[in-house]
Parts: structure tokens; sequence; C-alpha cells
């Protein structure tokens, strides 16, 4: 079996490409943890994943095992194999340097888009095309009166979601650097990523327990 494993520390961001037919295994280490996600097609940049596309494609705003994340050129570009949690978001945009700035009087807080982009500007992507993300295991939930709401995860230490690439991809993941309000627990921890050529579901416990 052909895998790589990586950590991506706490507060900050990782990139890493996948071929197709991968299979890709994103693990909550700690519990609690946030982790925004990305993806672009490797041999066309200007497709890029996007949770606009795949709630039109799901009517829902959320998504399950068997679902297909969709991309901006209507395609599916990742197969839900997998997951522990169930709880995920596809609403909120990555926090950045402005929001820290404006919204908390925080200036330099490590951010989402940053994290994203710094592995991410090597293969092209620019913040103008940086895609929205899909925020793992974040809980966003909806209340009864239509209003959005971020609150700390669910997720318990070694939960993940796995998907399979339909497509060869260009990924990044941030350890959301969340720490002044609900979002994280109130404690930023490491996020673990797997790659793998089988869809083995023992190599999230491979992975935690490395």
């Amino acid at each position: 079996m052909c895998q790589t494993c990586q950590t991506v520390p706490a507060g900050h961001g990782r990139t890493f490409v996948v071929r197709k037919g991968q299979f890709i295994t994103i693990i909550d280490s700690a519990g609690q943890q946030a982790a925004d996600f990305v993806a672009v097609n490797a041999d066309n940049l200007n497709e890029k994943l996007s949770p606009v596309h795949t709630r039109q494609h799901l009517r829902s705003l959320f998504f399950k095992p068997g679902d297909a994340l969709w991309s901006s050129e209507n395609r599916p570009m990742l197969r839900i194999v997998a997951d522990t949690i169930g709880v995920h978001d596809a609403n909120v945009p990555a926090c950045d340097r402005t929001r820290f700035d404006i919204d908390f009087g925080v200036e330099g807080h490590r951010n989402c888009v940053d994290n994203l982009l710094e592995g991410m500007k090597a293969h092209g992507v620019t913040y103008f095309t940086l895609p929205e993300p899909f925020n793992l295991f974040q809980n966003g939930p909806v209340t009864a009166d239509g209003r959005m709401e971020v609150t700390d995860p669910h997720s318990k230490p070694g939960d993940y979601i796995k998907f399979e690439a339909l497509c060869n991809l260009v990924c990044a993941v941030s350890s959301c650097p969340q720490d002044i309000i609900p979002g994280n627990g109130l404690e930023v921890t490491p996020i673990d990523v797997v790659v793998s050529d089988h869809a083995n579901e023992q190599e999230a416990t491979h992975a935690v327990n490395a």
C-alpha cells in the first residue's frame, strides 16, 4: 500500500497533490478543531472545488457519505467515502486578516486564507482564485429563524472524513487559527492528513496512533 501522512500544525496550513483515484483522509487528531479544506483541478486551475455548486447539486446545506463535492465547472471533484462525525460546514468563508483586524481588533493574527495560500501560490493559485472552503468538523448550525451560527465542533479525537479524488487535484488544509470566539474549543490543535492509493478504513487509526 502506498500512502503519505502529514500533520498540519495547529493554526497553520499544508498543501498537497492528489492523483485521480487516490483517497484523502482528514483527521481531527485532538478533537474540536475545524479544518478549512480547498482543492483545484491540477490540470486546469480555473476549475475549483465549489461549496455553492455542491449545495446546488445536493439541494442541501450538508453532505454525507456517497455524496460528491462539485466543482465550479459543474463536475464532481471528490466523493465522500466515509465520515465518522457527520457535522461540517459549507457556508462560512475562510477567516482572513481583515476579519481579525476589524471584528476582533487583532492585527497580524494567523488566518485560514493566508494558511491556504502559503502553499497554493506555488501551484499558481492566487488570492482571487482561491476556492471558498469546506469547513470540515466545523459546527455551523442553521437556526429555526434562518440564521447561521458557529459553535464548537462535536468532533472527538480521531474523527475523520475520507474522500476519493475524481480528478487530479491540488489540495490545501488549514487548521483554523480562531482562538478568540467559539469554533475550536478556544484551543487550536493539529490536523492529520493521509493520502492513500486504497480506501482502507484503518489508515485513519494509523495516522492518529503513529
